[in-house]
This record gives C-alpha cells, structure tokens and sequence, in this order.
C-alpha cells in the first residue's frame, strides 16, 4: 500500500507572527520556519502504519520555492520513503493545492492520502475536502484514530455530541487532528540519511495545473489586545451589563 502525505512550510508555531507595515501581508523575514503541525501529525501516522507492515511506501509533497526542500526533507527524516517538490514561488490557494495533489495522485495512485487537516497560516481547512470532491474519493476528516481492516479503513473524529466512527473503501483521503498521535523527533542518523536523499522537482505547468490567484487579499491586521475582564457582585448585573455594555442579549 502507498500513501501520499503533503506537508506546508509555514512560520514556526512558537514564533509571533508579525503583520507588515503596509497591511499588504505577514513578515516572513528573518522567521524560523518549520513544517505544519498538523502535516506532521499526518506523517507520523503514516510511518506508524508502515512499521505496522500495512503500507509500503510513503511519499512526501510538498508546494513551494526551494526552501520547501527542508520541509520535505524533515519528513524523510522521520521516515518517508521518498518526496516530491512542485516549485514555484506564488502563493498557491487551497484550490489549487487540491488539483495540484490530484495530478500527482493520479501518476502516483497511492492508496490513501493523509494530510492535517489545516495549516496554521492560513487556517483554510479546505484542501483536503476538495481533493476528495476532486477525485470522488471518500474522506474523513478531523480524524483522531485510523485504523485499517482489509480494503477498508476506519476513521474516528470528534464531532460536537461526541465521537463519530466512519468506514471508508480505499482509496480514500484522511485529514489529521491534534489528537491522533504526537510526532516524533527525527533521529541525528536519520536526519543525516535524509539530507542525501534526491527530492522529485517538477511545477504546476507542468501538471498541466493554473495556480493563478483568485482571490485578493484587501488588508491584513493584527487582533486587538485583550481587555482585562471584571467580577460582579450578581448575576442580575452581570445580565445588565451583557445587555448594555457588551450587546450580546
């Protein structure tokens, strides 16, 4: 069995993301960068279910300039068998990044596709629901346990009411939440093994894929701080100032 798992550079999640001065977008100069949390999630599981014997082969993709090569080349570190690298320097949408994996699922014909469920740069949580739409594949997604039975494949996710079990034909496309399992940190032999690997370059063009822009960004800002909160003496004030002060009643 094969599995395809993409993973995203994006700012490191213990850094403060700093909005540039113009409002045109985030500071990514001088930033540590690092592969998506959740991508991360979707990698180990993907080696946990090859050092059970029930996959193969992992292939690793990522989408972007060539800085994208250390992305890829963490997860070869923590156990990929090979990756991929589709260059290109624009900012690709979620659309995009779903036919860009359709292309490539296509010539490779993994059997499943584990990917996080989000990144935490743009917070989207779109591409993998869209490469299940694109390629008619089910999909489970916010999976919080995966297991395999023969040509099938049980996902757990966490739903409002509680847990939810779905069963899935493969192929199939899994999105990856927190609390699937927690990475490991790649070992210094494999991170030396790693860095000799080959990476597969190819682009969007030549996936026969348009990545052009279809959506604008007008202003980018930062949050506004947080207001200290105050104790009330009962809940006949706390209901007044909900509805006077606050709005919400």
């Amino acid at each position: 069995m094969k599995i395809l798992v993409p993973v995203k550079r994006v700012i490191d999640s213990n850094v403060k993301v700093r909005v540039k001065s113009d409002g045109s977008g985030v500071d990514l100069a001088n930033v540590k960068m690092s592969m998506n949390p959740f991508d991360e999630i979707a990698v180990e599981e993907a080696v946990r279910i090859k050092e059970r014997g029930e996959a193969t082969e992992i292939i690793a993709i990522s989408i972007g300039g060539v800085k994208a090569q250390d992305t890829l080349r963490t997860a070869l570190a923590m156990g990929a068998d090979r990756a991929i690298l589709v260059k290109t320097d624009a900012t690709v949408e979620p659309l995009s990044v779903a036919k860009i994996l359709k292309s490539v699922v296509e010539t490779e014909k993994p059997d499943l596709v584990i990917m996080g469920k989000q990144a935490i740069d743009d917070d989207c949580n779109q591409t993998g629901q869209m490469l299940a739409g694109l390629l008619g594949w089910p999909q489970g997604t916010f999976a919080s346990k995966i297991a395999l039975a023969g040509d099938k494949v049980k996902v757990t996710r966490e739903v409002d009411g509680g847990l939810e079990t779905l069963l899935l034909s493969r192929p199939a496309v899994i999105t990856t939440d927190l609390r699937l399992n927690e990475p490991r940190y790649a070992s210094l032999p494999n991170i030396m093994k790693a860095k000799k690997k080959a990476i597969d370059e190819t682009t969007a063009e030549t996936l026969g894929v348009d990545i052009k822009p279809r959506l604008k960004i007008i202003s980018v800002t930062e949050p506004k701080g947080r207001v200290a909160g105050i104790k009330v003496d009962s809940a006949a004030i706390l209901v007044e100032k909900l509805k006077n002060e606050a709005g919400v009643l």
